[in-house]
């Protein structure tokens, strides 16, 4: 579940509280009563590149390739896997 952060507008009071996305959100401070402000925070979860996708993260062998200037001539996985037939 996320955890959003509130503000109270009377008192000033933060707090962070761990909520579903379908819940409603609060309106009445516990402290004082006064009216809640939901804020906008940071996280720790940062995504960098220009992608989530196992492409995106170039191999060894494709690094060392594009620095020799050799993009076109990428080394294959020589994991070749045979399949049997059984015969009936």
């Amino acid at each position: 579940m996320p955890i959003y952060e509130y503000v109270c507008n009377k008192c000033g009071h933060e707090f962070e509280i761990s909520q579903r996305i379908t819940d409603k959100p609060l309106k009445k401070c516990k402290e004082c009563g006064g009216k809640l402000q939901k804020i906008i925070s940071n996280t720790s979860f940062v995504l960098k590149g220009t992608g989530w996708y196992k492409t995106d993260y170039a191999s060894k062998s494709i690094k060392e390739a594009k620095k020799e200037g050799k993009t076109s001539e990428v080394p294959k996985k020589s994991s070749e896997k045979t399949s049997k037939t059984t015969a009936k």
